[in-house]
């Protein structure tokens, strides 16, 4: 693997002048609050960093697990730490459009229609088991997410500054549900997907259980608070984190090698229907900076690329026939695609 890039010029000035107090204090309680986090939440490692880099850039989360694995636990005890408002939505395919945005409603007293808000509203969602619902449902988050507003009878109402959804889908049952199409897909900063935890950890999720006492979220009562105002100041300290020359390049070299994976690897010719869109390369490069920020760095490096890369491209990748029959994953092409890139 190769070395950090040495900075350039501009970036060598920048890094010698000193954060301002207010960011390194935000930076500090970051940290704080997500090393408190996995005193709450064990076993999810990958989960937490991927929720805290979520927030922190703005974005949202698909996460692909089993049931229990503390995912609904997780985005409720972020909640609680960053005083969000929280509301889970069970997607169903009697769902509609209305029930996520909200709607006009006659109002018999008033005389008049009066638009009453869904639970979009809210600062962080929980779109549980999203792919439950039919497209139409999933497209109205699409304005939502991208432009953190909705539109209900011409009119247009702006979401919360601190508005993220996480959404989750359960691998094993495929009946009765609805592929996410690549336009919802492309909204998503990053496709988590799960794993059980270790024997330890999970001796450890039954200790802590027994121990609660009833507090389902008792860990999480003792973590640092960071409030709202604190979080949208973060979110711009993490766009100064510094991305190397270097790695912008790599980063959009990476990206374009998606769409014409041959030109990396010659045995990937045919393997790929579409590649990632530019709106991958800025997924990368935010959460990169996001993930320098949280391990407490004013500047990314490569190993913050080759870790992120994986959630950030394999639900924008489309394979072709040919890949399906030879049995290769989107992970495993990233995967062939990044061992043959500069990053390595």
């Amino acid at each position: 693997m190769i070395a950090a890039p040495s900075l350039d010029a501009p970036a060598r000035q920048a890094s010698a002048q000193s954060p301002s107090a207010g960011s390194s204090t935000r930076q500090a309680a970051i940290v704080a609050l997500r090393a408190a986090l996995s005193q709450a939440i064990v076993g999810q490692d990958l989960l937490l960093d991927r929720m805290v880099i979520a927030l922190l850039t703005g974005g949202h989360l698909l996460v692909e697990g089993v049931p229990g694995l503390a995912k609904t636990s997780a985005i409720k005890a972020l909640a609680q730490a960053v005083h969000a408002t929280f509301q889970r939505v069970q997607f169903t395919p009697d769902l509609l459009p209305g029930d996520l945005t909200g709607s006009d409603v006659y109002m018999p007293a008033e005389g008049k229609s009066r638009f009453v808000a869904g639970p979009l509203f809210h600062d962080i969602i929980l779109a549980d088991e999203i792919n439950r619902t039919p497209a139409k449902v999933q497209s109205a988050l699409l304005e939502a997410m991208q432009e953190r507003q909705i539109t209900v009878g011409g009119q247009t109402y702006m979401l919360p500054g601190m508005f993220f959804v996480m959404a989750t889908q359960n691998p094993l049952e495929h009946s009765g549900t609805y592929p996410l199409p690549e336009a919802q897909l492309d909204r998503f900063l990053l496709h988590v997907v799960l794993d059980y935890p270790s024997a330890e950890q999970e001796r450890m999720i039954l200790d802590m259980d027994l121990a609660k006492a009833g507090d389902t979220l008792a860990g999480a009562a003792s973590m640092p608070v960071v409030d709202a105002a604190a979080v949208l100041e973060a979110r711009q300290d993490v766009r100064r984190v510094h991305v190397a020359e270097t790695l912008r390049q790599a980063i959009v070299d990476l990206v374009r090698a998606t769409r014409h994976p041959e030109s990396r690897k010659a045995s990937l010719k045919s393997m790929v229907g579409a590649g990632a869109s530019p709106r991958a390369a800025l997924a990368l490069a935010h959460a990169a900076q996001a993930l320098a920020y949280l391990r407490g760095r004013d500047y990314v490096i490569p190993d913050d690329l080759i870790a992120l890369a994986p959630d950030v491209l394999r639900h924008r990748i489309v394979l072709d026939l040919e890949a399906e029959l030879r049995g290769l994953t989107a992970d495993a092409l990233v995967q062939d695609l990044l061992h043959a890139s500069v990053f390595f």
